[in-house]
């Protein structure tokens, strides 16, 4: 996800939702963020609200963003120890409670992990948070010490002075907590570092997921607690006509059967108990409202969209410059055109949506791994008629999300939330969804097409660049609203394109029909379908104009002065060598996501028709590098997702219903098909920039260029191998 939720003043209608969550009352001068942590009853302590230092002086950093497989508690708790010169083998880290005020997101404003933003939002705040820390034990010293607070120096949590003196954490700790934190730090040098940066830098939450005692929400098991599942209406928008529970309500072990807004939820002592219990439910589906096309019409229709056969269109312009009105009619040599299809893609997270709440009256507790704790209490709170942030969350480890655990409604939480509210009395219940739940009850990657055409100057670069996207919005109708122009959710990464820069004539447009298919932000949103268009199209542009594809971008880079784009490709060339691996075919892209720019050189060969992926070489520029060895594994991770999507990703549904439930359906790489990664961080002073997001979306393209490279092979439409 890559969309802010920007909550600077409150407009007519947040006031009126406010009132009506505190019974009526009007709260003058409250922020949103205040009125989200109304009702909190965390404690903040001497050291901020990221810092807590125990009596023997170990350090842990209260991390505001949830850990479901990226790794980024590394990365925030070595800013704190880097500033605060703690000892790195005695910093652990605790996941922080729910409160707007003081964990919101700062370039989403709410508190929220996403968008690949947890190290670069925390940069600055985390580096003040330590050096505040660091400089009230420095005071503490030096008033004991009766010296210049200049003299003293830190490391690994021991405080020196040239005298002989010194003091651990430990025993300054009560003198530190007394010293007014000063409003104004000096932090360092980044030359200066001496963990940042170093592959000492390494996950602290291995040990806990290699032996089990890492908590996740199927690990909750709570004192007289239910388990429940819901059965989904088999089309999108349909709703309950009717249903009934007597064959369910003799399973053993159910204990109640009962509707809610999103189907029918069965309670029972157990998983399997409730798993029969849903079996056993004879349901009828009131579908006047429901989405009954399948995704073949759906894909039809956007194709007529954007070949301008659909009037009614409504579309909006994300670059415009110049006159392109001759370019719609051009034809002939120097005229490029190509159309482009993607299709629904599912998060298929390794971990199922799940979720463990109670509801005592206005009391409610949500145990699980909440990737938007901010709006998870907004829906809580409506549904339970509470302040937001008296909704207490505790956020566990989740395995994995990808942008499926964070959207605008808190689907799976607020049908928890609503059967603990109907269960009552404060009793716990687990809400259980199946992989075939997660894989058929939404959200998607939407479908997208893109319409490309080009026109050639004499030298063969783009004159003239016509574009057309048609894809739902995933932003319509959120609380995170796109202000003026189009969603940019559907056109990031074609807008600010380089390429576009350097075209003289751009007229690049996007139109978001209605479908009733739910769809969401998934790994790398925007740049899933956009990176693949602009470095595949630039690929056949090259080879069209009969210049070499990496020469051809360093021109069109130089040109737009894309500086960050061309120094990435020239050090991912650099890394691959001239030599190309016997028998296998190279393939380059580049693309810049969430703040990074990352360019790959993939080798690709066909084995029984089949495109397979050998060794990838990565560069990627994304600011200080706090941890080389997580931004491998993310750029690892990350090109395996994406690749997956490529040669196998698609949703497909007929009839409005989806055709897959589980991963014999919904093929995934495996491990004998992942290739070797080799990734090269650029050096940089800049800022930390996006890591989670930006290797997903390059490999698509890289793979289809080295087919394009092999036999001239156009890919018109992902994925690559279809029906796998």
């Amino acid at each position: 996800m890559n969309a802010p939720f920007k909550p600077e003043a409150p407009s007519r209608r947040d006031v009126i939702v406010a009132a009506s969550l505190v019974g009526g009352s009007l709260l003058v001068g409250c922020s949103p963020a205040d009125l989200m942590s109304m009702g909190s009853k965390v404690e903040v302590g001497a050291f901020g609200p990221f810092i807590k230092i125990a009596p023997d002086g170990a350090v842990t950093v209260i991390s505001k963003h949830i850990e479901f497989g990226q790794g980024n508690h590394a990365g925030l708790s070595a800013i704190v120890a880097e500033e605060l010169d703690a000892d790195w083998s005695r910093v652990r880290v605790e996941q922080a409670p729910a409160n707007a005020k003081l964990y919101a997101n700062g370039a989403l404003g709410a508190q929220l992990t996403g968008g690949s933003s947890a190290i670069s939002n925390s940069w600055e705040q985390l580096r003040k948070a330590g050096a505040t820390a660091r400089a009230m034990f420095v005071q503490a010293a030096g008033n004991r010490w009766n010296v210049p607070v200049g003299e003293i120096t830190v490391k690994d949590g021991v405080l020196t002075h040239a005298s002989g003196k010194t003091a651990a954490f430990a025993d300054l700790l009560a003198d530190a907590a007394k010293v007014p934190p000063p409003k104004d730090v000096k932090l360092k040098d980044p030359k200066a570092f001496t963990l940042i940066g170093t592959d000492r830098v390494r996950r602290k939450d291995s040990q806990a997921k290699s032996d089990g005692t890492a908590r996740y929400t199927q690990d909750v098991h709570l004192p007289n607690m239910l388990t429940a599942m819901v059965a989904h209406p088999p089309r999108f928008g349909a709703k309950v006509k009717s249903f009934d529970a007597a064959e369910a309500k003799k399973v053993p072990g159910v204990v109640d059967v009962f509707q809610i807004p999103t189907g029918v939820a069965v309670v029972a002592q157990n998983t399997y108990a409730a798993k029969l219990g849903r079996e056993a439910l004879n349901i009828t589906w009131d579908e006047a409202e429901a989405e009954k096309r399948g995704s073949a019409a759906i894909t039809q229709l956007f194709k007529d969209v954007a070949a301008g056969k659909d009037a009614s269109a409504k579309w909006e312009p994300f670059d415009q410059r110049g006159d392109a009105t001759s370019l719609a009619a051009a034809k002939g040599d120097g005229v490029f055109e190509a159309t482009y299809e993607f299709p629904y893609l599912a998060h298929a997270t390794m971990e199922p949506m799940n979720c463990v709440a109670s509801v005592d009256g206005s009391k409610v507790k949500l145990t699980f791994g909440s990737q938007g704790q901010t709006l998870d209490q907004l829906n809580a709170a409506k549904i339970v008629g509470c302040l937001p942030g008296s909704v207490e969350i505790e956020t566990l480890f989740a395995g994995g999300s990808f942008g499926r655990r964070a959207n605008f409604q808190s689907d799976y939480v607020a049908e928890c939330v609503h059967i603990a509210k109907t269960v009552g009395d404060g009793r716990p219940v687990k809400l259980v969804w199946t992989r075939e739940d997660d894989m058929r009850a939404g959200y998607f990657r939407p479908i997208v097409v893109h319409a490309v055409k080009v026109k050639l100057d004499k030298d063969g670069y783009p004159a003239a660049w016509r574009h057309r996207i048609v894809t739902q919005s995933i932003m319509k109708g959120s609380p995170m609203p796109a202000g003026k122009g189009p969603d940019q959710t559907a056109v990031e990464g074609a807008a600010g394109s380089p390429y576009l820069k350097a075209t003289p004539v751009v007229d690049a447009q996007v139109a978001c029909p209605d479908v009733g298919v739910p769809v969401l932000w998934w790994r790398s949103v925007g740049a899933t379908h956009t990176a693949f268009v602009m470095e595949h199209t630039i690929d056949q542009l090259a080879r069209q104009a009969g210049k070499d594809p990496i020469d051809y971008r360093r021109a069109l880079y130089r040109k737009a002065g894309a500086d960050r784009h061309l120094a990435v490709l020239n050090h991912a060339v650099e890394k691959a060598g001239q030599a190309v691996t016997p028998g296998w075919t190279r393939g380059v892209a580049v693309h810049e996501s969430f703040g990074s720019v990352v360019a790959q050189v993939a080798e690709v060969k066909v084995e029984n028709g089949v495109p397979r992926v050998g060794r990838v070489v990565t560069a990627i520029d994304c600011g200080v590098a706090i941890s080389p060895d997580q931004i491998a594994a993310q750029m690892e991770g990350g090109t395996c997702y994406g690749l997956s999507a490529a040669l196998f990703g698609e949703v497909t549904l007929t009839d409005g219903k989806v055709d897959q439930g589980n991963f014999d359906a919904y093929r995934v790489l495996r491990i004998n098909e992942a290739p070797t990664v080799e990734t090269h961080v650029v050096p940089s002073g800049n800022p930390p920039s996006g890591v989670g997001e930006p290797g997903t979306p390059v490999i698509g393209p890289a793979v289809a260029n080295a087919l394009l490279a092999l036999d001239q092979r156009v890919t018109h439409r992902l994925p690559l191998i279809r029906g796998a």
